[in-house]
């Protein structure tokens, strides 16, 4: 076999120039690049709905106008979604039915300015959810404003409804200590009373372990119930006192508040002798595990259930930063919550002074929206530190 040699021709009179090859560069210098591509995009798509809401509330008001003043009917309202669709034919979400909702999106917000800013920050499906699903003023603030804080999507929005978080909210509150208050002014924004974990799809009967298992296993959907500021550390997490190893079920980072959050797993109701266990453990926190510009640990007791009464008597001279919480494996009695809504909204009435007219259904008057506040930077004393060793743990 004839080996054949390879040439490389060159131009009469042409020279050569020999560059360096540049020197590998650290894939850090890119990442700016690529932010601000990403950035543009998020902005870009902002733009985009916020355009759209714009649009359809535009057309929501055209709609609403003609029906006041021109009497349209359904009839009419079916002649432009079809004139729409001929004269547009690539423009989508103009049938019939979505023009009758873009109508009722504008007669629900056109006086109330406040709720109509907010609908800009969120996509049609989210509005459309909201407004198809809660009754109340203040229900739709509630979800309007906790969806755009937590940047839920669709589909995790429809499940806090249909897990009735307004109600639950509202009804009852978390039961914190007195401590965490005064440590964390803003700890009620970012803790519940209850937690729904349906998702765990548990058997009849489990353990702790099991109850764990599953909570690490979604732990996604987890921390999404828990809230955005919520960061997962570890699953029993060691920490040693003396010469003795104990580990801590599961321990976070909660952003908002700076500080780390253990969680104590109860599959049983809340006993008073729970909380020792877990002062305990905050203790050995503070002492060895946060760092000198964290604030205060906090310890949360998630049982299955709890008789409000005994937590109120159990917390109320706790002297360590702590709170008791449900969690709940199945979707709330709707029934039930409504019932004890109308309750809430009978006291609220009676508890007015007479001169003042309160109704449980809508006024058009705003009510504050819950939201998730930056704590103010407190010092904290530094604790001296120990050695933090890897341990089993023993209860």
């Amino acid at each position: 076999m004839k080996k054949t040699k390879s040439k490389v021709a060159f131009r009469k009179n042409s020279t050569i120039e020999l560059v360096a090859s540049p020197a590998s560069v650290a894939p850090i210098e890119f990442d700016s690049v690529v932010a601000m591509i990403e950035s543009s995009r998020t902005k870009a798509l902002v733009a985009v709905n916020t355009v759209l809401i714009d649009l359809y509330w535009e057309i929501g008001r055209y709609i609403s106008d003609k029906i006041t003043k021109d009497g349209w009917g359904k009839g009419v309202v079916q002649q432009l979604s079809d004139y729409i669709q001929h004269h547009q034919p690539t423009s989508m979400g103009f049938s019939a039915s979505n023009l009758w909702r873009m109508s009722q999106f504008y007669q629900t917000y056109c006086k109330k300015p406040v709720l109509a800013a907010l609908l800009r920050e969120l996509p049609w499906t989210h509005n459309l959810l909201i407004l198809g699903r809660c009754k109340r003023d203040q229900e739709r603030e509630f979800y309007l404003t906790t969806t755009i804080e937590q940047k839920w999507s669709s589909r995790e929005l429809e499940r806090q409804i249909d897990g009735l978080l307004f109600e639950r909210t509202l009804v009852a509150k978390p039961k914190l200590s007195p401590l965490v208050r005064e440590l964390h002014r803003d700890a009620d924004s970012q803790f519940k009373s209850s937690y729904l974990v349906e998702f765990l799809d548990l058997p009849p009967l489990y353990s702790e372990a099991d109850l764990e298992g599953g909570l690490i296993q979604h732990m996604t959907k987890f921390l999404v119930e828990l809230g955005r500021d919520f960061c997962f550390v570890g699953r029993q997490y060691p920490v040693q006192v003396g010469n003795q190893d104990f580990a801590i079920d599961l321990l976070f980072f909660n952003r908002a508040l700076g500080a780390l959050v253990a969680f104590e797993l109860k599959t049983e109701r809340f006993k008073p002798e729970f909380l020792g266990k877990l002062e305990f453990y905050l203790e050995a926190l503070d002492r060895d595990v946060r760092k000198p510009h964290e604030q205060p640990s906090i310890g949360v007791l998630l049982c299955a259930t709890s008789d409000s009464q005994v937590v109120e008597y159990s917390l109320s001279r706790s002297m360590s930063p702590a709170m008791v919480a449900a969690y709940e494996t199945k979707m709330p009695d709707k029934s039930l919550l409504k019932a004890k809504l109308h309750e809430f909204y009978e006291q609220a009435i009676s508890d007015r002074p007479t001169n003042q007219s309160v109704e449980p259904e809508s006024t058009g008057k705003l009510s504050k929206a819950p939201s998730i506040k930056r704590p103010p930077t407190n010092k904290v004393t530094e604790k001296p530190k120990r050695s933090t060793k890897n341990a089993t743990k023993r209860k």
